[in-house]
C-alpha cells in the first residue's frame, strides 16, 4: 500500500512543478520590453517560430554568450524553451554566472498564449511571417 502511494506521488509530484500560467509581473516585463528575451532552444525550433523580440541562444551555449547580450548580471532577462526544461537549465546556469535577474517562463506555446490571454500582441515570428 505505501510502495503505491509513493510511486502515485513520485508519478504526482513532477507534474505539479509544471507551470500552468505565465506570472503577470513576467507577462508585464515582456509586453513592456524591459527584459531581454531569450529562447533558449536550438536554431530550428526557433525559425519555425519565436516570440517577436526574442533572441535565440541555446541553452548549452548561455553561459558563453550571454555577456555579449547582456554584460551587466543586473540586467532583467525572460528565458522560455518549448517545455521549460531548457529554459530552468539556463536560468540556473546564469545565477551561477552571477546574474540577479533571471525568470524562467517555461514553455514557448504557454507562453505564447497566456501573452495572447491578456491581450498582448502575442504574434509570433514562423516562416510565414516576418519579423
Amino acid at each position: 500500500m505505501m510502495r503505491r502511494l509513493l510511486l502515485a506521488l513520485s508519478l504526482i509530484l513532477p507534474l505539479s512543478a509544471c507551470r500552468a500560467d505565465t506570472p503577470p509581473q513576467t507577462l508585464a516585463a515582456i509586453q513592456n520590453g524591459s527584459h531581454v528575451l531569450i529562447d533558449v532552444r536550438t536554431s530550428e525550433e526557433f525559425a519555425a517560430g519565436h516570440l517577436q523580440g526574442a533572441r535565440l541562444i541555446p541553452h548549452y551555449r548561455i553561459g558563453a554568450e550571454i555577456s555579449a547580450l547582456a554584460p551587466d548580471k543586473n540586467t532583467p532577462i525572460v528565458l522560455y524553451c518549448r517545455s521549460g526544461r531548457r529554459s530552468n537549465i539556463a536560468r540556473q546556469t546564469l545565477l551561477q554566472l552571477g546574474y540577479t535577474q533571471v525568470v524562467d517562463a517555461g514553455s514557448y506555446e504557454q507562453l505564447k498564449a497566456d501573452l495572447a490571454a491578456a491581450g498582448a500582441d502575442a504574434d509570433a515570428c514562423s516562416p510565414t511571417t516576418k519579423c
